[in-house]
């Protein structure tokens, strides 16, 4: 499963397929490398998770390690995922906020959006600010393309 689809995300594809066959076993391929999205991809219900342009022999061994009821996550998978800061979960709609931030809109623009209030939007983004532990909206987004929580 590639991580990266056309019409939904290749997490929302691991959740869809788990439901109707909880017993899937699947194995992320993508180039995404951000922690967010390892632990989101592994949280959907992904048994083994490689980077593209690791050796063949890494995608091998996840095949052989899911194949036989394992899960598979190479050392730097796990870096990664181990420097993922605990308690920096965002809710849906902070990651709706931080996405609006990330295409360039202000405050306004996406209260009017969301259909929300600025105040909210404001109180939205302080809270990403803390757990993303940036000082500002640049930094946030630098962040969550580094992370995995927004994508180019």
């Amino acid at each position: 499963m590639d991580l990266r689809l056309p019409d939904m995300s290749g997490t929302e594809a691991i959740q869809q397929i788990r439901r109707y066959s909880p017993v899937a076993k699947i194995v992320v391929l993508t180039t995404y490398e951000g922690d967010e999205d390892i632990y989101q991809a592994m949280e959907a219900g992904a048994s083994a998770y490689v980077i593209k342009g690791m050796a063949h022999e890494v995608l091998l061994r996840a095949l052989k390690q899911v194949l036989r009821g394992s899960r598979f996550l190479p050392h730097a998978v796990l870096e990664s995922l181990h420097m993922r800061v605990p308690g920096s979960h965002l809710s849906s709609r902070e990651r709706e906020v931080l996405q609006l931030l990330f295409d360039g809109k202000s405050n306004r623009e996406i209260a009017e959006t969301l259909n929300i209030k600025e105040a909210t939007v404001k109180s939205h983004v302080s809270v990403i600010l803390m757990r993303l532990n940036v000082a500002d909206r640049t930094q946030a987004v630098v962040e969550a393309l580094k992370r995995g929580l927004v994508h180019l």
